[in-house]
């Protein structure tokens, strides 16, 4: 489920000992109070969908070795390959380009090569250790002969030296007060590339003294390919942040800079002693100079496999039918990882926060709420004396649930003796997290016609909804999100397969409609199936809700409901059956995205 913000601020789960714990001590048993283990070793999986196989899969979908699963990651290529393998290994036919199960998004990766040389007066400053480059979107400047400068302190203009003074130079800076530079701090290095426009933007380069307090392999990943990006920075004056009025001049010096732009570097304080000849930065006043640098930047851009759609395909059994298509999807990305926490604390701390999202109507909580949350940390250490930090967003729930549904419902289609008339087209969507990415590409790029889809049954999120979760959730409980709006056979269908079920599910139709609970604004437009929408494809999309665990640390295989999850999983595969050998659902466009538009 793609992320709206209403998190608890920044800082709040500083915890402390108190009269209030969600942790239960559980005397050293190996099972949680859901009666799930903290891990599971791999076992194979059958074709029926029971509570243990989707408990197998999803503990090594979201297991930490995952990484998080974030686009543009190496983890996303760990899941992706992870599914293939297992379309491989049950036999379905490859959907994705070229004969592959994948459908590769345009992302790059952007990095300065080992080849790289900075020099300061003739001598090397050590490249990945002293001085680190920081790669945008597009190759930098040149920087040769440029004069070292102390330019002040970042972000604060009283103390900087003028832009003219800065023009054409190696512009040294200190770090904002309380700015990067942390522990941990490597792992959002590159999410921004380089820094904004400033007043420094006719320098040759600006390096940031902020290296000290990060450890060697933080400072590598500085400069490695930890994160893709799709596409380059827009062009034009809104590119450096001002939409005043400019001369010619100044629009075509914007331009330049967006097609070649400045160097960004990252120093130590031992490197910027060097850059000084021998001078502590600390010493020196705004305009201080240096020695002359020389920097030879072998800047790479390479296409990369950490964005990838997964698409498989079960055929038709008849022969004129087995040309259209019933899509079942879930988005195979997260979050990724970022600075490791207390994972019990946090735990403890989501699961009272939400207890009070509860009691509140789900109205947003205030500061003041957030304040007066106190866990018992003596629990907490009576069962982990030793704090187990964590730096995995696991994404569980988000959507490790809705993407080994579907894999399960592949394997459990693949065994039947006589298939459904209709194909069925399975994709795992990249980029959900970073707005609906992998959706858009392959609506956009279909590798079978678009118009040979005849509806999209999209699963987000159906591993939790319990009665703690979120109000009406239980045994029984799944939302159904747009099934009646652009077919109401559709939505029929979905209900008509509810009522066979062995113990039918309570559908819920209320996100259907404007909801002033926290964080459930728009949840129709917020995943993959919106963009079969806008393509005029029926949708379906099944969910269990938000939770206290969402789009955190502490979205993990154990707090999974499993039984209530394979009712579900169960559910879906007998309506995408239903669908497959059924009459093709009908458009009566009672509420599409937007007028039904085929794009080749």
């Amino acid at each position: 489920m793609r992320l709206v913000r209403f998190l608890a601020p920044a800082g709040a789960f500083v915890l402390m000992a108190g009269a209030s714990a969600t942790l239960s001590a559980q005397s050293g048993a190996k099972l949680n109070r859901f009666g799930n283990p903290e891990k599971l070793k791999p076992s194979p999986t059958a074709p029926t969908i029971t509570p243990r196989d989707l408990q197998i899969r999803l503990y090594q979908f979201a297991d930490d070795s995952m990484m998080g699963r974030q686009v543009g990651r190496v983890g996303n290529r760990k899941g992706t390959d992870f599914i293939a393998a297992e379309l491989k290994r049950l036999g379905l036919v490859p959907g994705g380009v070229n004969g592959t199960y994948f459908q590769n998004l345009p992302f790059h990766l952007r990095q300065y090569t080992a080849h790289s040389r900075v020099t300061v007066d003739g001598t090397p400053v050590a490249w990945n250790s002293d001085i680190v480059g920081v790669p945008g979107q597009r190759a930098p400047r040149p920087v040769s002969g440029a004069e070292v400068v102390f330019g002040g302190t970042q972000g604060d203009t009283s103390l900087q030296i003028p832009a003219s003074a800065a023009a054409g130079k190696f512009v040294v800076l200190l770090p904002a007060p309380g700015g990067r530079g942390g522990q941990g701090q490597a792992f959002a290095v590159r999410q921004g590339f380089a820094p904004p426009a400033s007043r420094f933007a006719d320098a040759a380069a600006v390096a940031v003294v902020d290296l000290d307090n990060l450890t060697a392999g933080q400072r590598v990943a500085i400069n490695e390919p930890m994160v893709a990006s799709q596409a380059a920075p827009a062009r034009g004056g809104a590119a450096n942040g001002n939409a005043g009025p400019a001369d010619s001049i100044t629009l075509l010096k914007r331009e330049l800079a967006a097609l070649q732009p400045q160097a960004s570097f990252r120093l130590t304080r031992a490197g910027a002693q060097q850059l000084f000849k021998g001078q502590a930065i600390e010493a020196l006043s705004p305009g201080a100079r240096g020695g002359v640098v020389e920097a030879s930047l072998d800047y790479v851009e390479l296409p990369t496999d950490w964005a990838r759609n997964v698409i498989g395909i079960i055929p038709g059994s008849d022969p004129k039918l087995r040309h259209q298509y019933v899509a079942v999807g879930a988005h195979n990305d997260h979050v990724g990882f970022t600075t490791p926490v207390d994972k019990d604390s946090l735990k403890a701390f989501n699961d009272i926060r939400n207890r009070m999202l509860l009691a509140n109507g789900m109205k947003p909580l205030g500061p003041q709420d957030i304040a007066q949350i106190r866990v018992n940390m003596d629990s907490i250490r009576t069962r982990y004396p030793t704090p187990r930090l964590d730096s995995i967003n696991n994404g569980a729930d988000d959507d490790g649930s809705g993407s080994m549904a579907v894999l399960e419902i592949a394997e459990a289609i693949m065994a039947m003796p006589v298939k459904p008339k209709r194909s069925v087209l399975f994709v795992w969507h990249t980029g959900e997290e970073a707005g609906l990415l992998g959706a858009a590409h392959f609506t956009r790029n279909p590798t079978v016609p678009i118009d040979s889809v005849v509806a999209q049954l999209n699963i987000d999120m159906i591993g939790r909804g319990r009665a703690e979760d979120l109000p009406g959730g239980g045994d029984d409980f799944v939302g159904v999100i747009g099934s009646l709006f652009d077919s109401k056979d559709l939505g029929e269908t979905v209900a008509a397969v509810n009522t066979k079920q062995s113990k039918p599910l309570t559908l819920d139709y209320k996100f259907d409609q404007p909801i002033d609970w926290a964080g459930y604004n728009n949840i129709y437009a917020r995943s993959d199936h919106y963009r079969y929408a806008q393509q005029g494809v029926p949708i379906a999309f099944f969910f269990t809700g938000l939770h206290g665990d969402y789009h955190q640390r502490t979205d993990e295989p154990e707090w999974i409901d499993y039984p209530h999850y394979a009712r579900i999983t169960n559910y879906i595969r007998d309506i995408t059956v239903d669908v497959a050998n059924g009459p093709r659902p009908r458009l009566n466009g009672t509420k599409p995205a937007k007028p039904k538009v085929i794009v080749p």
